[in-house]
């Protein structure tokens, strides 16, 4: 019984089906280094008008979003497959040399492709990752064993093909500006791949490479499939126009692995019915012609999933009715709910605080800031607590009570396990103290940079600390009831407990702080330098952005050791982007950790680092996406230097619309990124 996975692209109805824009995309395929959509097709790289003078562009590459499924470890059986696609590789005009080529490609970690251009974005040396490949080479390298310049190869491990045909003698050219397809098939149980290559949509009669060979031992369980293409030194346009791809489990030897069908497509064929989404369907071959029983059970599942969404939807309006219905009866009749009461910080007498600090004793005092001092301290209704007590109130703006219900009221209800809780408040008098549960081990900042420090944090525990934070922010942006952006994330309000489990604290005091003011005359952003977003530091706007650059900034300094600026005015989001310039960027680990951590998930962070203090904001994922990062996900592909951007007048009359500018010269720039030890035009 044959099982399939099959995701198929049509281009010519993608702005129909999805969006307007030209820049939609299906949700199941992503775009890689120069790839994207345009005149109907994934044009993977783009000609160079002036390839004499270029600068090398990236790869451009094309991949399934999820990985699939090659090898299943319950029956220890490899899966058969086919592809079908049609390609066009349309050549420069002379004296332009033509780019590399296409390769279809089979990889188990999508991070280990080389980043630079060239041989078609395959590795040019030996990775521990294993990859498959069927190469169309329009580039001739007789260092790699390459035959011609247009022939067709296929590739295990290496770029060097373990078997090359001549194209030209089947009368096909590559670079001659045409549709092309191909369809490659490889049957398990033969042990044997077939390839076929011609100019019409039916596959012709003969396959032009025939090779038995097992690629079973290269096959990890889950593997990445999509197209990988570069211009190397040359310049071709190079463009995807269908794609086809199946997999077969327990395949007999009669059954035809043609590619062609109706069934689970994303985005059909013109000749074919259009189906609205990507599935995975098991069906037998003698089931095609009983349409009706298909049909029958499809309503039946159909009816059933529309019912049991039905009806969680009631459900979910219910509660939300029976919530709203509790919290107005709390207000009315606060005495019938007194349960309720240790969920809410309470107000507590500054007498109390002060017999709890002894006074507000120094030799209590666990940490100090610009404007306030924090205190270990013991209160019989929390426990061991800490006592931040600000400075002096600013008396132009009224706080006070005012200041401190409102965030007793907002971040009091908050409940996350990587949020510091908020115990009690006091405000009497000049006095505003806030009570914080205790965190034994202190902010990370002391953690991180104590110098007698003989036993640093391990590479896990630093990932789980940033794990920690990433889960706290997505709350406060994404998940609680009124969206909260902390404007002030550093390593100094991220608080250890035993266990060193993180939590952020001081969220939504700089949002509060703001509306308690009863007028300002600019508006100035809250936070601290080298943490803030450079659109931020100019505008003084706050986004969930700006504090996705902080908890970039974060990341940076978790994993390298180095403070934001350090003692000579290094900024550590510069060093890292020269490090990844030089192609050294795993230089940045901090040495405390003695190599103590894979290579891979180290770089990988740092990678998570860099994207999140990307300075065009419009870059940088969101709080969900850079998690995702960090547990193992795919990162993006990052530039090959810092980019610069320019940002207008933020003055009310202009715009304060951020352009993206990738470049060195800076002659004609009104508004840039602050210029740092680091930059290029320093």
């Amino acid at each position: 019984m044959p099982q399939y996975i099959q995701f198929i692209f049509l281009l010519t109805s993608i702005f129909t089906s999805t969006s307007s824009s030209p820049s939609s995309s299906p949700k199941n395929l992503t775009l890689i280094g120069s790839a994207h959509f345009a005149n109907n097709s994934i044009i993977l790289t783009q000609e160079i008008t002036a390839c004499s003078s270029r600068s090398y562009s990236l790869n451009g590459r094309i991949l399934h979003s999820y990985p699939i499924r090659f090898f299943n470890s319950s029956s220890n059986a490899t899966v058969s497959f086919s592809t079908r696609f049609t390609f066009k590789i349309t050549p420069p005009p002379p004296p332009c040399i033509p780019g590399d080529g296409i390769a279809f490609l089979i990889a188990s970690d999508p991070n280990s492709l080389p980043h630079s251009s060239g041989y078609m974005g395959l590795p040019d040396s030996p990775i521990s990752d294993p990859f498959f490949a069927i190469e169309l080479d329009t580039s001739f390298n007789p260092g790699l064993g390459d035959i011609n310049d247009n022939h067709l190869g296929l590739d295990v491990n290496s770029i060097v093909s373990v078997a090359s045909i001549d194209l030209t003698s089947q009368g096909v050219y590559l670079k001659s500006g045409k549709r092309i397809t191909v369809w490659i098939e490889y049957r398990d149980p033969e042990k044997i791949i077939r390839v076929w290559i011609g100019y019409m949509d039916s596959k012709p009669e003969h396959s032009v490479l025939s090779l038995p060979i097992d690629i079973s031992k290269i096959l990890r369980e889950f593997m990445y499939v999509g197209f990988s293409a570069s211009n190397g030194r040359g310049s071709s346009i190079h463009s995807i126009e269908k794609i086809q791809f199946h997999t077969f489990e327990s395949l007999t030897p009669n059954l035809q692995m043609e590619t062609r069908s109706s069934r689970s497509c994303l985005i059909c064929y013109p000749e074919d019915p259009v189906v609205e989404d990507y599935e995975i369907t098991l069906y037998h071959d003698h089931h095609k012609d009983n349409r009706v029983l298909e049909l029958a059970f499809g309503l039946l599942f159909l009816t059933g999933f529309l019912i049991i969404i039905s009806s969680l939807i009631i459900v979910y309006c219910i509660c939300l009715n029976k919530r709203r219905t509790l919290r107005q009866r709390f207000r009315d009749h606060p005495q019938m709910y007194r349960f309720q009461e240790t969920e809410i910080p309470k107000k507590i007498k500054l007498a109390d605080i002060r017999s709890a600090t002894k006074g507000f004793d120094q030799n209590r005092i666990i940490g100090q800031g610009a404007s306030s001092i924090v205190y270990e301290a013991y209160l019989p209704s929390c426990g061991n607590v800490a006592v931040k007590r600000f400075c002096k109130v600013n008396q132009s703006i009224s706080l006070g009570n005012q200041f401190a219900t409102e965030l007793a009221t907002m971040v009091g209800c908050l409940r996350h396990k990587n949020l510091v809780q908020l115990h009690g408040w006091c405000s009497e008098g000049n006095e505003l103290v806030l009570v914080y549960e205790y965190m034994s081990n202190g902010s990370l900042d002391k953690i991180l940079h104590k110098r007698s420090n003989n036993r640093p944090l391990t590479f896990e525990k630093r990932l789980n600390i940033l794990l920690g934070i990433s889960s706290a922010l997505v709350y406060l942006h994404e998940e609680c009831e009124r969206q909260i952006i902390h404007r002030d994330v550093k390593t100094c309000n991220i608080m250890l407990d035993a266990d060193f489990n993180a939590k952020l604290g001081d969220f939504g005091l700089a949002e509060v702080y703001e509306r308690s003011a009863r007028k300002r005359d600019a508006t100035l952003p809250a936070g601290t330098m080298g943490y803030l977003a450079p659109e931020y530091v100019f505008s003084g706007v706050p986004t969930v952005k700006t504090d996705v650059y902080s908890f970039g900034v974060v990341v940076l300094e978790v994993a390298s050791g180095q403070r934001p600026v350090n003692e000579d005015g290094v900024v550590v989001t510069d060093w890292m982007w020269d490090l990844w310039e030089k192609k050294i960027l795993i230089a940045g680990a901090d040495p405390k950790l003695m190599g103590r951590y894979d290579k891979v998930d180290m770089e990988r962070m740092l990678m998570a680092g860099l994207i999140c203090v990307h300075p065009n904001h419009q870059v940088r994922p969101t709080m969900k996406e850079a998690g995702r990062m960090l547990r193992g996900g795919m990162v993006p592909e990052l530039p090959i230097r810092k980019p610069m951007v320019m940002i207008q007048s933020v003055m009310p009359e202009r715009s304060s619309e951020m352009v993206a500018r990738f470049g060195d010269d800076e002659s004609e720039t009104p508004w840039s990124t602050p210029r740092t030890h680091f930059s290029r035009s320093s």
